[in-house]
């Protein structure tokens, strides 16, 4: 499935590192920012919720719910959070159903050994439960200073 600015965001009910159901339904008419990305604790995704961490009251002045996405454990969550003092709220996705929907559980290659797993992509939606911006293939470097401004820059 492809999913294109404009369209509606797929709809979602994910745990997050509390156990608690998150749903994209109970977040409307709030934006929402959410990143997808492929592990816990590891050099490029800490550096991303480093980063949005450090904007997280940016993002909440501008009235925008910061989620983090990835298939580890409500569990692992939990570690990664307390362990960096990460202000984002991040989400499990055991089984890639979310994934799948934003089309960012693609296939991935490593030395060769070809896998499935997360593309780190990020995707803004307005209050309306409208895809208003999409990234894919992020790259961390600034990433979350660049979500701030699109953010600032809605109109709605």
């Amino acid at each position: 499935m492809t999913i294109e600015e404009g369209s509606p965001a797929p709809a979602f009910a994910l745990p997050d590192s509390d156990g608690k159901t998150v749903e994209l339904s109970g977040l409307k008419g709030n934006r929402v920012v959410i990143y997808f990305y492929p592990k816990d604790d590891t050099a490029g995704c800490t550096t991303e919720a480093k980063d949005f961490t450090c904007l997280a009251d940016d993002f909440k002045r501008a009235k925008t719910t910061l989620l983090g996405v990835s298939p580890d454990s409500s569990a692992s969550h939990r570690k990664f959070r307390d362990k960096h003092e990460l202000a984002v709220r991040l989400l499990s996705d055991d089984g890639h159903r979310v994934a799948d929907a934003y089309g960012v559980w693609v296939e991935k290659s490593m030395y060769g050994r070809k896998y499935m797993g997360i593309e780190r992509a990020t995707f803004l939606i307005d209050k309306a439960g409208r895809i208003a911006r999409i990234w894919r293939k992020v790259k961390v470097k600034g990433h979350a200073e660049a979500v701030l401004e699109a953010v600032r820059a809605m109109k709605r």
